[in-house]
């Protein structure tokens, strides 16, 4: 990343245009720039205040939404540049709109999953 970090969020999402800028042997490797999208999944594992500073970090790179989901207390939390960090108890569903038209997750499965 920009501030010489190297990251790897559980997904991500870049821009065609900024993927397309890139020297083809760039994108063959870890990718050289911090995603305009990133999701962090909480495992049982990982501590909070790690994760939402790690998120805060991939902010202050350039990322442009970010998404903490934790099965554990059933939150998101949202992240975007320029704005309090939102906490979202239990929903059901969350939407990226406006930043990428038509992408939503049903947390049903990460509230609910299978046993």
């Amino acid at each position: 990343m920009p501030n010489g970090s190297n990251r790897s969020p559980d997904a991500s999402w870049v821009l065609t245009s900024r993927l397309d800028a890139l020297h083809r042997e760039d994108r063959d490797e870890f990718l050289p720039l911090c995603p305009d999208f990133v999701i962090e999944l909480r495992s049982s594992s990982d501590r909070l205040p790690i994760l939402q500073a790690k998120v805060r970090e991939y902010l202050s790179c350039g990322a442009q939404l970010g998404w903490l989901i934790d099965p554990q207390e059933r939150r998101v939390w949202v992240y975007q540049p320029g704005k309090s960090v939102e906490r979202l108890e239990e929903p059901a569903s969350i939407s990226a709109e406006p930043f990428m038209h038509g992408f939503i997750i049903d947390l049903a499965l990460i509230w609910n999953p299978p046993v």
